[in-house]
């Protein structure tokens, strides 16, 4: 009950605080360490492909290793020194690990940018989309809205909430490390083809459970919202795995076949464009008002996954 009381906890606070501003962030500890790591690797390891790839893996390793045992050997001394501090501790790591909140304001940021005009919601998406968005129509810019909150369901809360629950923050910020080494590194082209290539599978293996549970809570949230579940589900059958990757087309085809909408397509990144497979059918032209449903329908996933997992969790650790 001890990590179950703490993951849900940090769950509320996430939900009544969102990210503290004012206070240092711990994933803003590990992108440090990332950079810093990665400046070192390629001092010691020359610019070609197999030692790069080995020096990837050093990167993972070491950025993974500290992210775990730092809080794993503070908590654990906390906890000797009082029980309640230990618990404190493991609580705020939770609260913080967990972006539930700044998803979802995130989301209303571009809302309100693009009711007031498509060039400010192209400046507000730009924020938190890793694609080319100068050129992006109204339209494009709400499906990139869209697209980032089913997708980030994942990332930002039902990855960590499975991870939180089965090994407590420790475990929930090795694989934030994971998240943000794969957002730092994890990219196909000149600079990190070989050195990021560790991480970016590494990515796509810790998300590979929890992006199929996010998919089947925003299908069953849908009928919660009275949103077309079944359409859900059955876009969800027919396109998830359509997308390059294997977890982001998950949660992106549930969403798009509840909303009615087509999600997907080509899209332009450093001036290049990228073909992507369309999920959904375009049953009808997509509104800004979608990108509210889209954050309803991460709210109710998310609550959701919680009661699902700390429900499983307390029925095996009993």
């Amino acid at each position: 009950m001890y990590i179950t009381c703490a993951v849900m906890l940090g769950f509320a606070l996430d939900a009544v605080f969102g990210d503290p501003k004012r206070l240092p962030h711990p994933v803003c500890a590990v992108g440090k360490l990332i950079s810093l790591t990665e400046k070192l690797l390629r001092r010691l390891f020359p610019p070609q492909k197999g030692p790069l790839i080995f020096a990837g893996v050093l990167l993972w390793i070491i950025v993974c290793g500290a992210s775990f045992a730092v809080p794993f050997f503070v908590i654990r001394w906390l906890s000797r020194l009082n029980f309640w501090l230990g618990f404190a501790a493991q609580t705020a790591l939770c609260w913080l690990i967990f972006a539930r909140k700044s998803l979802a304001e995130a989301g209303r940021h571009v809302y309100r940018a693009v009711k007031e005009s498509v060039e400010e919601g192209r400046r507000a998406v730009a924020w938190y989309v890793g694609r080319d968005t100068a050129e992006l129509s109204e339209e494009g810019v709400i499906k990139a809205a869209v697209e980032t909150i089913a997708e980030n369901l994942t990332d930002g809360v039902v990855s960590p909430l499975i991870y939180m629950l089965i090994g407590g923050a420790p475990l929930g910020m090795l694989y934030k490390a994971v998240n943000t080494l794969d957002s730092m590194v994890g990219y196909h082209n000149e600079k990190y083809e070989y050195l990021g290539k560790f991480s970016a599978k590494m990515d796509d293996i810790f998300n590979f459970i929890p992006a199929r549970l996010s998919a089947l809570c925003i299908i069953a949230g849908a009928g919660m919202l009275r949103l077309d579940n079944r359409n859900a589900l059955r876009i969800y059958r027919r396109d998830r795995n359509l997308h390059k990757s294997p977890n982001a087309g998950q949660t992106e085809s549930a969403c798009a076949g509840a909303l009615h909408i087509q999600l997907g397509g080509d899209a332009s990144y450093f001036g290049k464009t990228v073909k992507k497979a369309a999920f959904g059918d375009p049953m009808r032209r997509v509104n800004r008002t979608d990108i509210l449903a889209t954050i309803d329908l991460m709210n109710a996933a998310s609550v959701l996954a919680l009661v699902l997992c700390c429900a499983v969790r307390m029925t095996l650790w009993r």
